[in-house]
């Protein structure tokens, strides 16, 4: 009777082996969802001075990067300079080719880019928002819209619905990134605001792999306060920026 119950168990375990074995076989996202961060590719909605010098960064850190605009072929110095991770092409296939969206285009142009492009982005493990609304740029009445809708970060929500959101390098000029991110090894932060806990842990995993620190300040509604001009604008030390949050509501 005990060899028969050891036999019983045993075919259990098999069984369990087996069903374990044929669920892997049968979910082959599995595999991909467990991608290291080195390996992720990038795309670039938006290939101005912000966009190209950030995907600069991730580039000559080992990603493969795919700046894009509706006339590619004007990207090719760009290119170039960022390296051989870094190629060009339409938004459209910027959108494709990337795991991990960044969004930096001017902030009038977002609601029509969300239009075309919002379903596949909800598919991607990750949309970085680094657009700004500008009064100078995009005019007073515009802004005041998009503050009415609870600031940017709302806004974008709004615009690419089930994107995995997360807004950050909002506040740092582009003029700056290259040489913070040479000399920051974590001493300089990067505001981030987002619901999404693994859009946040994926966000904040891709900043350090460029030299800067991430503090996580709220929600997506606290994205109002990640533009030029607020008290998180700037550089700042990542104690810095939390006791800078810490007043803000």
């Amino acid at each position: 009777m005990a060899n028969h119950a050891s036999a019983d168990f045993r075919r259990r375990e098999f069984l369990g082996l087996v069903g374990a074995g044929a669920l892997t076989a049968a979910l082959p996202w599995t595999a991909q969802a467990q991608a290291p961060v080195a390996s992720l590719k990038l795309g670039f909605i938006g290939a101005g001075r912000e966009g190209g010098a950030l995907g600069t960064l991730f580039a000559k850190a080992g990603h493969p990067v795919m700046f894009s605009s509706r006339h590619p072929e004007t990207l090719a110095d760009l290119v170039a300079s960022a390296g051989p991770n870094a190629k060009a092409g339409t938004v459209e296939e910027a959108v494709a080719f990337g795991d991990v969206i960044a969004l930096v285009v001017p902030y009038t142009a977002v609601e029509q880019i969300g239009k075309d492009n919002a379903a596949a982005v909800a598919k991607k493990r990750l949309l970085i928002d680094i657009s700004n609304p500008i009064p100078r740029r995009d005019g007073e009445d515009f802004v005041k819209q998009i503050n009415d809708m609870g600031g940017p970060g709302l806004a974008t929500a709004k615009y690419f619905p089930g994107a995995k959101l997360v807004r950050g390098f909002n506040a740092i000029g582009f003029g700056k990134l290259s040489g913070d991110a040479a000399k920051s090894d974590g001493k300089i932060g990067v505001p981030i605001a987002g619901d999404d806990k693994g859009a946040i842990d994926l966000a904040e995993a891709l900043i350090r792999e460029i030299g800067f620190e991430p503090v996580l300040v709220g929600g997506l509604a606290m994205g109002k306060y990640l533009v030029p001009g607020t008290p998180l604008a700037g550089e700042h030390s990542p104690a810095e920026l939390k006791q800078i949050a810490a007043t803000l509501k």
